[in-house]
């Protein structure tokens, strides 16, 4: 409902042009669930991913020493509690660029913000993302 209600107040200099407000009501609350829908399919696939990546399966392909893979599942589990703490939009905006591969375009259409925000937004995102990771890592020791 708030993704809703601020795509209407993104657009709202477009309303003085609407002739019916529910069919333009309607569209834009399609649009925001269809939105919602593909994040949503999106997150699931890469948490299916990650999981397959570490199934027991999974971790006798890679090659190294037991102490290599407890080191990665260590470092990999301090950046998804690092991640959880973030706020929702850091955390959007790092996993759709980052594991999503998202361009800077298609994050700024997703965002309803220009390209040069998506940047300042995404730099923002890291240094919080290192500030947890830093704080983690003194909390581990």
């Amino acid at each position: 409902m708030q993704n809703i209600a601020l795509a209407i107040v993104r657009q709202r200099d477009a309303l003085q042009n609407v002739t019916r407000i529910g069919s333009w009501l309607y569209q834009i609350a399609l649009r925001q669930v269809l939105m919602h829908r593909r994040t949503s399919g999106r997150r699931r696939k890469m948490l299916d991913r990650v999981t397959a990546m570490m199934s027991p399966e999974a971790a006798g392909s890679h090659s190294g020493t037991p102490v290599d893979h407890v080191m990665a599942a260590e470092n990999q589990e301090s950046v998804r509690r690092a991640l959880a703490s973030l706020s929702d939009v850091d955390r959007q905006i790092l996993l759709l660029k980052y594991t999503e591969e998202w361009s800077y375009r298609q994050l700024a259409d997703h965002l309803g913000v220009r390209e040069d925000t998506v940047e300042y937004r995404l730099l923002k995102a890291r240094k919080n993302l290192r500030k947890q990771l830093a704080a983690l890592a003194e909390d581990h020791a």
